[in-house]
């Protein structure tokens, strides 16, 4: 029986082991891809304290260093189901089955794609949803990102030092994203811009992507632009449907929880980016992990 089950091995949910352990609490971290999260994903950070310029994969390193240092059990394993007994959880993993008085869900976002019909099929062919992942597979190539977010704006950085061209698909005029980045981008001679459009179908040769056609968002005009990939960017969306009987979600499929992690259920808590929040960012993920461990340590203590 532990004392607590983390879900998720994130920044938020590194975070929460690290003061689950230094509480003395029986800890365990289940993981079903690998630690760090999205950051993995990120080539560069310039905006989490005392860090600047780290790359994504070195700062995951390093909170994964810092929450080993205090001996969670650890385990790669995927979570297939929760439920609540007398004694607390009971959680179904594809290799086992735990026990823990209390759980800490941190399990993030996934890639929201962009719901086209072929999709599916041209993934890994010309389609991705990571440009740290695959650009240098497109080296000297014409690309495109669909976005015009934070995420959207750092894989164009990202992939104009590699392709030969990238051109950026935003369904409006001007970018969601930080204008540091905006100002970034503009400065790189291979940046191309087609705003107010969408990507409406994805063409295919000998079973890779040979273009994308592009719509106008007001007026429905089309147009095929020829690329050797499309970088999908449009956003996260939660994978918390296994958790609904459990626990109260919003309307998008996020746990709703307090500042504190607290959610509808007793015992259960949540942090980061599968919770119902306003900013998603590295920082307020541990802040996260730190204030439900906190929650969870306190609810413990209690009994």
């Amino acid at each position: 029986m532990y004392d607590i089950t983390i879900i998720g091995a994130g920044i938020a949910g590194m975070t929460a082991a690290i003061y689950a352990r230094r509480a003395n609490k029986k800890v365990l971290v289940l993981e079903g891809k690998t630690y760090g999260g999205q950051i993995v994903e990120t080539e560069k950070i310039e905006n989490y304290p005392a860090a600047p310029g780290i790359a994504g994969p070195e700062l995951a390193k390093k909170v994964y260093d810092q929450m080993m240092k205090f001996n969670p059990d650890f385990k790669y394993e995927k979570v297939l189901g929760i439920s609540k007994n007398d004694d607390g959880f009971k959680i179904t993993t594809d290799e086992s089955e735990y026990s823990s008085k209390t759980v800490v869900i941190a399990t993030g976002t996934n890639y929201k794609k962009a719901g086209l019909e072929n999709e599916a099929e041209l993934t890994g062919r010309g389609v991705s949803y990571c440009a740290t992942c695959d650009g240098s597979l497109y080296r000297d190539k014409e690309i495109a990102v669909f976005g015009g977010g934070n995420s959207a704006l750092y894989s164009v950085l990202y992939l104009s030092d590699l392709a030969s061209k990238v051109t950026v698909i935003h369904r409006r005029n001007e970018f969601r994203g930080d204008d540091a980045l905006v100002k970034k981008i503009k400065t790189k001679e291979n940046v191309d811009y087609k705003l107010g459009k969408v990507v409406s179908e994805l063409k295919s040769e000998d079973g890779k992507l040979s273009s994308i056609v592009l719509k106008n968002v007001k007026n429905g005009e089309t147009e095929e632009l020829k690329v050797a990939a499309l970088f999908v960017e449009i956003g996260r969306e939660p994978d918390n449907s296994i958790f609904k009987d459990l626990v109260e979600l919003d309307e998008k499929g996020y746990i709703k929880a307090d500042e504190d992690g607290k959610t509808s259920a007793s015992g259960f808590f949540a942090a980061g980016d599968c919770r119902a929040k306003t900013l998603r960012q590295i920082v307020t993920a541990s802040s996260d992990g730190a204030a439900a461990a906190s929650s969870a340590i306190e609810y413990l203590n209690s009994k």
